[in-house]
Parts: structure tokens; C-alpha cells; sequence
């Protein structure tokens, strides 16, 4: 029987590791709000690509990354909360610390599994050699290593040129960002087409829509959003390019591909939900997501449940018949379950939002519909706030305990803690437990070794 199953593949012209191991192409945007592409709501923009996606896959509305870039790709790459692998929130060009090597990440778990892996656009994850992806399991590497605004002039004397690098070797200083979209992409059809025929993983962290925005000459000025809107719908046209060259090269029904964002907006509002960018209101951390796979997932499909970029990992190592190291717990699950089942039972029900101090510090947990805020006090400034006064986020140092039933109250306007007192009592105990069995147990991030450092 094997054996005919074999031939049957071989003359479908399927190789037999393509088919055992499909392949995995995550596009990841900088900055993407709920809100900003059609599946989500927005009815002023032009996303047809993204849209499509969605008719031919599953999207999610509960799906979670972090309030800001290093700690979300940190957590996107490993399945672990920031805080357990010791990353910081944010790395600047004057950063001597990186994603530790040591890290299991969905490249080296992949690439041990036979894969071609690339990353194509923004890392942020350490920007010295032994951080850079090709120390950490990318066979190949075309892009910047930080954010595109940590300019000279962002840094007051203090960064270089910002540096675009063909693996460990910077190939550009100052680029032109207008091409940034368009070079990316090309780049990954490249890729792609170059490893048809074996399996093959890339990420394409796109470094728009993050300020300053640029958008090449075929989409600026085209859009009713003025530059955020033309980067954005360069963005679904990105989107339209990977699809149209997977589906041409015929690898779409073994071919996973996911549509996300780092955190949310940074300067308009995340649909109608509270907060934005660098908060841990559902705003700042609930993000646009899609997964296609035709013939696996179910099309034009809507995932309600708790996910998010923790659950990446495991999911995609379940795929590839990859295991884990049990001796490196992580935090995310493998949500396979949610992808393919009809009617797929709750995989997590927990999510923790860790602000984005250099502490880790945890500022909120969900459990099912229910979400509390731990009385932090260090909630970003109002003018992150995108919903009217009366439901303004409070200024720094006013921010309160708070719970809220985001089943009925998805926008975060009504506290509930002094009619639930025993809900917010469970949670609050809750969050203590599983923050410090992640305190207790984080793990280093990577350091420069003792010789460079001097």
C-alpha cells in the first residue's frame, strides 16, 4: 500500500517530502492594526488580496501578539512570552544583546527537518553578527535588522546608516525605503521559485506599516488614506504576488500561509477597538490575522477562539513532525485543531498581556471572556487612545485595576471588577502563579560573548 502511495504522489509530480512537509510562508507586518484590511472591517481601503485570502482560508479574531516589534518577533519565532526568553521590549542599534542562539525558532526547528528557510525584510532580534538570522537557522537573509525609523538622525549621532544586509553582509546603507514592499516581495518569489521542489520556510516580516511610511511610485498617491493608506494596500498587493505564485507553481494544497501583524497601530485607530501600539488595550495587541491552506483549511472560516503568535511555533512544529525540546517549555499551543476541525474545541483559554517596560512586566490576563487589567499604573499616554473621552485610556500613573467582559464588551469601555469581585480575585491569583513560574524560570537572552564585549 505504501508503495502505491508512493507512485501515486511521484506521478501527481508531488515530491514525497513536499507532501509529508508542507511548506510555510508567514507574512508579517509592522504595525497592522484591526482594522486596516477588509476581513477586519475596514470598508475605505482597497485589500482585495488579503480579502481573498480570507475567502480561501480562516480568519481569526481573538489573535494575540505584543504591544511593541522585538518582544512580539521574539515571541512569534520561539512560542514564548518575551519575558521567559529574557528579551527585551525593543532593541536599539546601540544593543549588545540579541534572541539567544540557543533558542529553539521556527527556522532551526524547521531547517533540522530538511526546509529551506529564508527571512526577507525587518529582523529586530539583535543586530550583531551572532544574532543575525543566519546564526539562527535562515539559510538565506534580505533585510534590515531593525526598525527603518533607528536613522542617525532617530539615534542623535548614535546609530549608523540604516544598513540593509544580504546575509551577515551589509550590501546598502540608507536604501530607499519607497522600494522596501516591492524589493521584499520579489525576493521571496524568489525564493520560493528557487525551492519548489523541496519543502520550504519564509518569513516575510515586511517593514511597513511601520513611520516613517513609504510607498513606491505605482501606489502613492492612490489610495483615500493618503501614505498609511498607499502603504497598506502595497501591502495587499504583496499579499496577491506570494499567493499568485504559489497557487501558479502548484504548491497551494501544501503550502501554509499566515497573514499577521507585530502589535497595532501606531498612529490611527485599531478599528474600533481601545487602544493602539504599545498598549496592552485589546487595541494594542489584537491583530488582523489569516491562514490559508486550500484543501486543508476551510474556506471563508472564522476562528473566535484565544490564539496568537505564541501558538505559531507549536503549530507548525506538529505539521513538520518536529519535536520540541521538553528540557525549553514554551508558552503557546499547537492550534492545529482550529485550523482544519469544523467545530474544533478550545485549545487555551488563557492570555497574558505583558506591557512593554524592560522588565517584562505583566499587565493584564484573559480567561475566557474575561480580561483584567492588574493595576499597573503605566498604561501608554492618552493620545494612544482612540475611543471618546469618556472611554479614554487613563495617563500614566492613573491606570487602575479594572476587569472586563469582552464577550459583551469587546471595546473596553465598562469596568465590571465591583460586580465580579470573585472573577477578578481568581485572575489576579492566577496571574501571580503563572508569572512567576515564568520569572522563576526565564532563560538568558544572548550576549555578547566576553571577548567582543571588551
Amino acid at each position: 500500500m505504501r508503495n502505491f502511495i508512493l507512485t501515486a504522489l511521484l506521478a501527481c509530480g508531488l515530491s514525497v517530502q513536499a507532501a509529508e512537509r508542507p511548506n510555510i510562508v508567514l507574512i508579517f507586518i509592522d504595525d497592522m492594526g484591526y482594522g486596516d484590511v477588509s476581513p477586519f472591517d475596514n470598508e475605505i481601503l482597497r485589500t482585495p488580496n488579503i480579502e481573498a485570502m480570507a475567502q480561501r482560508g480562516r480568519t481569526f479574531t481573538e489573535f494575540y501578539a505584543s504591544p511593541v516589534c522585538t518582544m512580539s518577533r521574539a515571541s512569534l519565532l520561539t512560542g514564548c512570552y518575551h519575558a521567559r526568553i529574557s528579551m527585551p521590549s525593543v532593541l536599539q542599534p546601540t544593543s549588545e544583546i540579541g534572541l539567544n542562539p540557543d533558542e529553539t525558532n521556527l527556522a532551526n526547528l524547521l531547517k533540522a527537518k530538511g526546509y529551506a528557510t529564508a527571512c526577507i525584510g525587518k529582523w529586530h532580534l539583535g543586530h550583531q553578527t551572532e544574532f543575525l538570522p543566519n546564526q539562527q537557522g535562515f539559510d538565506t537573509y534580505f533585510g534590515i535588522p531593525y526598525s527603518n525609523n533607528m536613522t542617525d538622525d532617530y539615534m542623535k549621532g548614535k546609530a549608523p546608516p540604516l544598513p540593509l544586509y544580504e546575509n551577515d553582509r551589509i550590501a546598502e546603507t540608507e536604501p530607499d525605503q519607497s522600494q522596501f514592499t516591492k524589493r521584499f516581495t520579489e525576493r521571496a518569489i524568489r525564493f520560493i521559485t528557487d525551492h519548489q521542489d523541496e519543502p520550504f520556510f519564509v518569513y516575510l516580516p515586511h517593514p511597513m506599516i511601520h513611520t516613517p511610511l513609504f510607498a513606491s511610485e505605482e501606489f502613492k498617491g492612490k489610495s483615500t488614506m493618503g501614505i498609511l493608506g498607499d502603504a497598506i494596500e502595497e501591502i495587499d498587493w504583496s499579499v496577491g504576488q506570494i499567493n499568485d505564485t504559489i497557487d501558479r507553481l502548484g504548491l497551494a494544497e501544501n503550502t501554509l500561509v499566515i497573514f499577521t501583524s507585530d502589535n497595532g497601530p501606531a498612529h490611527h485607530p485599531a478599528g474600533k477597538l481601545r487602544g493602539v501600539k504599545g498598549s496592552t488595550h485589546e487595541g494594542g495587541v489584537r491583530v488582523p490575522t489569516v491562514m490559508s491552506w486550500p484543501g486543508k483549511i476551510r474556506p471563508g472560516t472564522t476562528c473566535r477562539q484565544i490564539t496568537g503568535t505564541i501558538d505559531i511555533l507549536p503549530t507548525v512544529a506538529n505539521l513538520a513532525s518536529a519535536d520540541l525540546d521538553p528540557a525549553r517549555p514554551i508558552d503557546g499551543s499547537d492550534i492545529s485543531s482550529l485550523l482544519f476541525d469544523a467545530h474544533p474545541a478550545p485549545v487555551r483559554e488563557t492570555q497574558l498581556y505583558y506591557g512593554w517596560s524592560q522588565t517584562g512586566r505583566l499587565d493584564a490576563i484573559r480567561q475566557g471572556k474575561w480580561k483584567l487589567f492588574l493595576g499597573s499604573g503605566d498604561q501608554p499616554p492618552k493620545r494612544y487612545d482612540n475611543r471618546p473621552t469618556n472611554h479614554r485610556t487613563r495617563p500614566v500613573g492613573e491606570f487602575e485595576t479594572a476587569l472586563f467582559d469582552l464577550e459583551a464588551d469587546p471595546y473596553e469601555t465598562t469596568d465590571v471588577r465591583e460586580k465580579h469581585p470573585e472573577i477578578a480575585a481568581r485572575l489576579k491569583a492566577e496571574a501571580a502563579k503563572r508569572g512567576a513560574e515564568i520569572s522563576t524560570n526565564a532563560r538568558p537572552v544572548g550576549k555578547l560573548n566576553q571577548a567582543e564585549s571588551n
